[in-house]
């Protein structure tokens, strides 16, 4: 029997998106999370004596030019080494265009192979020691649609046979990630590998457990698309060959996208009550672990039009309680308001007079793609006047999606509808 461990897309020094202006946030504690994860990860690996660690594509975070990053992870492989445990890694996308992928010499392993496996070939490297064989490659390019499997070799008889890929599954989503070395759970299957240890996709799954393949997520989410717990997977083989996979979150700093409901709530006091207690349930789930929060706030209630006049305060209320109950361990990322008035959307609709045909316009947009598409193609020209955090990045605008723009219909509706009924009531 023998441990080892799966780990990728480290993304080393990668900022976390969305904190680092944030007034009060610990700059340097949040600059150095991916930092921390990786060494909790040679910890683990240090303390549970595995045969070996493996580490699935991405180490860098694209052309990052400060050596520094380099140097860190020279360090943490360096500790392995020391531990007596080998250390494989295989490059991807993301290092394909690191200058550090290429330039930096990693130590060598305890018995003398190298710690970064071939991007031009499959390389198989045997540990006899406890009868393995691990077949894998990396890359050198930053974009590849070929399939690479069919240049790994068939699984070696008697070994426990470990397959090292940075790829994208056909059966996974790629809403967040690019098609990378795309393959078919099929040809992951013909292979016989007793396990596959994937990159690529940082979302934890073991959903492909038919070809016994694995993606073991990042070790550090970075933003706030990456939320739950982020880790590694520490894998124990017994004397038949069977692998138990359990995954071992290693992460500093967790992201949560918490939805704030504020139906019936009578004033700004009874929300922020609502907030506190699922901010008391949060840090009791993550064991009082620092959290970077979305808030988005949604439900029919009076407060509807104190909420939309003056957004900016409270999101400074929202920010306010978060480090108040939580002892300053939450930092907001960002406060979204979807309430609408208290009145309903149906009445609206049976409703006659402008309002009702208002509300009955937005109605037909969201059940009409090719007419949300349209109304997209004649804001084009506001596109282009905004900022580039909003044209570009995580949090960019993608209009020729009619999900993203029903979602910004979401938010539209409620603040026009607000402002036209209390103009009425007060007219």
């Amino acid at each position: 029997m023998f441990q080892f461990i799966h780990a990728a897309d480290v993304h080393l020094d990668s900022p976390l998106i969305g904190l680092e202006q944030y007034e009060g946030a610990p700059v340097e504690e949040i600059r150095g999370a991916s930092r921390r994860a990786l060494g909790r990860l040679v910890e683990l690996a240090i303390d549970r004596e595995v045969a070996f660690v493996v580490i699935a594509g991405d180490l860098y975070d694209g052309d990052w030019k400060d050596h520094n990053t380099g140097l860190f992870f020279v360090g943490q492989a360096a500790r392995l080494r020391e531990a007596g445990i080998p250390l494989f890694v295989i490059s991807g996308n993301h290092d394909a265009e690191s200058a550090m992928t290429k330039s930096l010499r990693l130590p060598k392993n305890p018995n003398g192979s190298n710690m970064m496996l071939s991007h031009r070939k499959v390389e198989t490297v045997r540990l006899d020691e406890f009868g393995v064989a691990i077949h894998g490659r990396g890359f050198d390019q930053p974009k590849l649609t070929d399939n690479v499997t069919e240049q790994y070799p068939a699984a070696t008889p008697g070994l426990f046979n470990l397959g090292l890929l940075h790829t994208s599954l056909d059966s996974e989503s790629e809403d967040q990630h690019a098609r990378y070395a795309p393959c078919r759970l099929a040809d992951l299957e013909s292979k016989q590998y007793d396990y596959w240890a994937l990159g690529h996709i940082h979302q934890r799954t073991d959903a492909c457990r038919g070809a016994n393949a694995y993606y073991s997520g990042n070790l550090q989410g970075r933003h706030i698309r990456e939320t739950g717990a982020k880790g590694c997977h520490l894998v124990t083989v017994d004397s038949g060959g069977k692998a138990d996979v359990r995954f071992e979150p290693l992460d500093v700093m967790r992201w949560e996208h918490v939805q704030l409901d504020a139906t019936d709530a009578e004033d700004g006091e009874a929300l922020l009550d609502r907030f506190a207690e699922q901010l008391a349930r949060l840090d009791q789930r993550h064991g009082g672990m620092p959290l970077a929060m979305r808030v988005t706030v949604s439900g029919r209630c009076r407060l509807h039009e104190q909420l939309a006049s003056q957004p900016a305060h409270w999101r400074r209320e929202v920010q306010a309680q978060a480090l108040s109950a939580s002892g300053g361990r939450v930092w907001i990322e960002k406060v979204r308001f979807r309430t609408s008035p208290d009145v309903s959307l149906a009445d609206m609709l049976q409703a006659d007079g402008p309002i009702a045909e208002v509300a009955k316009y937005f109605d037909e947009l969201r059940q009409d793609d090719e007419r949300l598409l349209g109304l997209a193609g004649e804001l084009d020209d506001l596109m282009r006047k905004l900022p580039d955090e909003l044209r570009m990045g995580q949090e960019a605008i993608d209009w020729t999606r009619p999900a993203n723009v029903r979602d910004l219909l979401a938010e539209v509706e409620p603040l026009l509808l607000g402002r036209l009924l209390d103009q009425e009531s007060g007219s």
